[in-house]
């Protein structure tokens, strides 16, 4: 895909700084995302990955299952000194970039104001305002303070464990991360949660599946709005790059790899046909208003 030559200012580098810990902005349970998931109703033993999902200090709060840890090496630096390579800096910022400009475009058509997040690059750990952020938990939302997290290491992971490189791939992630936001705008996070308080456990999941597959539906929307003076800035091979992600974090894959079986009234993020059917929705229609998944 073509990302241009500009990223943007809401980007934040914390990159090499060492677990972060005293990274304030919300405080609370430092446990945050990662409570809800190391109580897993599989009985594995392993590190919760909340792969794409949003987080928050009640319910649900998204989770793919728990997967082993790949042990893989992580970069290091001095303290202080980023560790962001320049083709991350790229991918983050500049796809950053371009979800604002589409998406202010795409609330201002419908008389509103889009208020953009912003975006924190971390190693290894970091606090968020909805608690910890972990590596092993992949990329997130957090409501709280209105910020995507992501530890770079998660696009190598993307590739080599799951199967699933390009850059497109890389720029799905970012993208459904910025469409929980824009749920978060919409207030759609709130109504989801209040649900998940009232409903029993199959239901609540049922609801989270919906908020995650309505986010893989703006990610397609986004991407099929975002052009320059050339026209679509897609490139070949972008969208096959985007269904091989979509397919490879999808429940019944993860749990497949997981535990050797499917066990379906447990999803939280959707099958991998359905995440491939939401982006394939929002990339075919271009309009927010058909990802009509989430309650």
């Amino acid at each position: 895909m073509r990302l241009g030559d500009d990223g943007s200012d809401n980007f934040i580098d914390r990159t090499g700084r060492g677990g972060g810990m005293g990274f304030g902005g919300g405080g609370g349970n430092m446990l945050g995302c990662l409570l809800p998931l190391v109580a897993s109703r599989f009985g594995m033993i392993g590190v919760a990955v909340l792969l794409l999902g949003y987080c928050a200090l009640q319910g649900l709060g998204g989770g793919g299952g728990l997967l082993p840890s790949s042990g893989g090496p992580t970069a290091s630096a001095p303290a202080g000194e980023s560790t962001l390579s320049v083709e991350d800096r790229r991918v983050l910022s500049n796809t950053l970039l371009l979800t604002e400009r589409v998406w202010s475009e795409l609330f201002q058509r419908a008389g509103q104001t889009y208020q953009a997040p912003e975006m924190v690059a971390y190693s290894n750990t970091d606090q968020s305002g909805c608690g910890v952020a972990q590596a092993a938990m992949g990329p997130f939302y957090c409501p709280t303070d209105r910020r995507i997290y992501i530890d770079p290491v998660f696009f190598d992971e993307l590739s080599r464990r799951f199967k699933a490189p390009g850059d497109f791939a890389q720029i799905y992630v970012i993208a459904h991360e910025v469409g929980h936001h824009v749920q978060n705008l919409e207030g759609t996070l709130d109504r989801a949660q209040s649900a998940q308080a009232r409903a029993s456990s199959a239901e609540g999941n049922q609801i989270q599946v919906g908020v995650e597959l309505q986010a893989d539906c703006y990610a397609g929307v986004w991407a099929a709005n975002t052009r320059d003076a050339q026209g679509s800035m897609l490139e070949p091979g972008d969208i096959e790059e985007g269904m091989r992600a979509a397919e490879a974090i999808g429940d019944d894959t993860l749990q497949r790899q997981a535990q050797g079986r499917v066990v379906p009234e447990s999803f939280t993020h959707g099958s991998a046909a359905q995440r491939m059917e939401a982006l394939r929705r929002g990339l075919q229609s271009g309009d927010p208003a058909s990802c009509n998944y989430a309650r």
